[in-house]
């Protein structure tokens, strides 16, 4: 961009509205001598080169800016910097250019771009089953009565599946209660006792 085209689109980007040629004229014969027939070339070529549109009001264009000044001044130093072999020099040699205030609305942009690199985060992970568990457990408040919170194991049949009497120390012996619970008529029992007195001699004898 030119000198003239810069005067034209600075005023331009001040106004911050859609102007005419005669309206940047008239501003410009401030300054300078200049012809209507030049602002509206320098007019013509920022419009082709898309720095400014147009519409027709009238006999007349009005234009308007397409971009800001921050985003023209930002095209320029990239455009000088593509053009350097060195681009880190470059840098270098630009910043040791730069004011304090310069410096610090440097450091500034910086910290926004990063702001804005910023990583969302994600969904959290599905809570486990384990985890569920422990989380139940953890949350038994105070004054419970013991063993609250903690989680029983699955019943998985097996105490269902076992007999009457199979617990520890109650094991029945082959052929059920009946059998086990008084011992076989014998010799030794009642029975067997009253016999031996019936076959032996009477007392005195």
């Amino acid at each position: 961009m030119g000198d003239l085209e810069d005067a034209v689109m600075t005023r331009v980007w001040q106004w911050n509205r859609p102007v005419t040629v005669r309206e940047v004229l008239e501003d410009l014969q401030q300054d300078r001598s200049i012809a209507y027939t030049t602002v509206m070339t320098v007019m013509d070529n920022l419009h082709q080169k898309g720095w400014v549109r147009r519409e027709v009001e009238g006999r007349a264009y009005r234009y308007t800016a397409v971009s800001t000044r921050a985003a023209y001044s930002a095209a320029l130093m990239n455009d000088a910097w593509a053009q350097s072999d060195n681009p880190a020099a470059a840098l270098v040699a630009f910043f040791g250019m730069m004011s304090p205030e310069q410096r610090e609305a440097l450091q500034a942009a910086v910290r926004m771009v990063q702001a804005d690199m910023v990583p969302e985060p994600g969904p959290a992970p599905a809570a486990t089953p384990e985890d569920t568990a422990q989380g139940a457990a953890q949350d038994v408040p105070e004054g419970a009565p013991e063993g609250a919170g903690e989680v029983e194991p699955e019943d998985n049949g097996e105490d269902a599946a076992e007999g009457p009497g199979e617990g520890p120390g109650e094991a029945v012996p082959e052929g059920g209660p009946e059998h086990g619970s008084r011992a076989p008529a014998g010799e030794d029992g009642p029975e067997g006792a009253a016999e031996g007195a019936d076959e032996g001699e009477p007392p005195g004898r």
